[in-house]
């Protein structure tokens, strides 16, 4: 059974949209694999690999659809209104999503190890602005959660940047053209980038 589109909810995908959605993935998973839409006729382990496909995408979505609640919480959006895009209940939306997705700083504190904090709350909003500060003292981005981001002091100053999460585009090679780093690959839906500068941090 085809789940609902929630009529009534302002911003959600209208039925074409869903369905184009719906179809793009269809023809992932039959048009990647090579050659699998043309052994489906007549070859019975082509369906063992479909079922791989299957699998993999549905592990996919299901990862993009996590990280994509951890993004409406990062821009603000309550559990309630997560639960009426998802069709439950705010409970249900908060008990299955929710997750302590805030990042430890590992290692902090360490003899040798550089010195690590997290900054937090952050929103989708307003983290860049408080990374370019952060920046200018010498911390930098290592690893990112919701409403979050652990960063790593040095002597320099660093640059960020996030581009929406686009494997392989052109915008991602010529960043790193230019010297800035990924720092997650898991991020979406975006993609944090971080760059030093040859400028001692600022003390202050």
């Amino acid at each position: 059974m085809t789940a609902q589109t929630p009529r009534h909810l302002p911003h959600a995908l209208t039925a074409e949209e869903a369905t184009a959605v719906r179809d793009a993935v269809a023809e992932a998973v039959l048009g990647t694999p090579t050659g699998l839409r043309a052994d489906l006729e007549g070859d019975p382990d082509a369906y063992l690999r479909l079922v791989s496909a299957s699998r993999t995408a549905a592990e996919e979505t299901s990862r993009l659809l996590r990280n994509s609640i951890n993004g409406a919480r990062a821009a603000g959006h309550s559990w309630d209104t997560l639960g009426r895009v998802l069709g439950v209940s705010r409970q249900a939306a908060q008990q299955r999503f929710s997750s302590s997705t805030r990042p430890s700083p590992a290692g902090a504190g360490e003899s040798g190890q550089p010195a690590l904090k997290v900054l937090s709350p952050v929103t989708a909003f307003d983290e860049m602005a408080l990374l370019a500060a952060e920046g200018r003292r010498g911390w930098h981005v290592v690893d990112s959660g919701t409403l979050s981001h652990v960063l790593e002091s040095s002597d320099r100053q660093w640059e960020h940047r996030r581009l929406l999460w686009t494997p392989g585009s052109s915008a991602r090679r010529h960043l790193e053209a230019e010297g800035w780093a990924l720092v997650s690959e898991t991020t979406f839906p975006w993609g944090y980038y971080t760059r030093p500068l040859d400028v001692p941090a600022d003390p202050s």
